[in-house]
């Protein structure tokens, strides 16, 4: 079993910082690769660059919440959330489907209708 995730190449689990603007101030954000791999292909898929798609996602999480405590593990569970939702057949595969064209509470309820094994569940 365990051969199916040491075997990953050791660059996707390094890490490295990239500067981003949020709210005009140029911060610094420290992910794996395989992270900015996702996120690369997430913001592609809205004609968005990474550093736009930080910032739309950290507008409008802070809207939602508030305040943000640990940006870093937010993009990291965004990467998991989507990739997860591309199994459960809430967001397609095909990168050419923009993420802002889809129905979030139809992509929201994909989750909740997949088998109980394939669900993430919160621990």
């Amino acid at each position: 079993m365990c051969q199916v995730f040491t075997s990953a190449d050791p660059a996707l689990y390094e890490s490295r910082a990239r500067s981003v603007r949020l709210h005009g101030v140029a911060t610094s954000i420290r992910l794996e690769n395989l992270f900015w791999q996702v996120l690369k292909e997430i913001s592609a898929r809205d004609g968005m660059t990474v550093p736009q798609l930080c910032a739309r996602l950290h507008d409008e999480l802070t809207q939602q919440c508030g305040q943000v405590e640990n940006f870093a593990s937010f993009l990291r569970v965004c990467c998991g959330r989507y990739l997860a939702l591309q199994l459960s057949g809430g967001i397609p595969r095909d990168t050419r489907v923009s993420i802002r064209s889809l129905d979030a509470a139809q992509v929201l309820a994909s989750q909740l209708d997949a088998p109980p094994q394939r669900r993430l569940r919160a621990v």
